[in-house]
């Protein structure tokens, strides 16, 4: 394993064997952020922030919450019923992702009460079945005449709207 050590080479093989469905899940919580929005696959904001390439996918999954449709994008907060659809995905560079992401969602370290989406770590259902946590960013600021979306599901919202 020459230029790598054995935790890298035993993370990327691990990540590669999760992909597979051969392992239900090997990640800690830093390596996972679910996407709701406008991040999912299709909308193409990833790629222009320059992270696409430093995401993996791992599949389809739910968190607890309520989704809300702000027009340009979806709102999700926190509720104890109801689920919001989503993407999982793995980071291979978790500093730069959430760095990206942090800009992205107006999310500041240093006063979350001002910012209009805080992150934070939710469980999350995964298409096995088996539940993680992974980042996510919740909307922060007052809803107002914001339309929710019953399904949870913002990419089956975006076709019939």
């Amino acid at each position: 394993m020459k230029g790598r050590s054995a935790e890298a080479a035993l993370r990327a093989y691990s990540g590669r064997l999760a992909v597979a469905g051969v392992l239900r899940f090997t990640q800690s919580v830093g390596d996972l952020v679910f996407f709701y929005g406008t991040l999912m696959a299709g909308f193409d904001r990833r790629r222009r922030a320059g992270i696409d390439d430093k995401l993996r996918y791992l599949g389809r999954g739910s968190i607890q919450g309520a989704l809300f449709d702000l027009g340009l994008y979806p709102a999700a907060v926190p509720a104890p019923d109801g689920h919001i659809w989503g993407e999982v995905y793995g980071m291979t560079e978790p500093a730069t992702v959430m760095a990206a992401l942090d800009d992205i969602e107006g999310y500041r370290h240093d006063d979350p009460d001002r910012s209009l989406y805080v992150r934070s770590k939710v469980d999350v259902v995964l298409p096995d079945a088996s539940r993680a946590q992974a980042w996510v960013y919740f909307y922060n600021a007052p809803l107002g005449g914001a339309q929710p979306i019953p399904s949870g599901d913002y990419l089956e919202h975006t076709k019939v709207r």
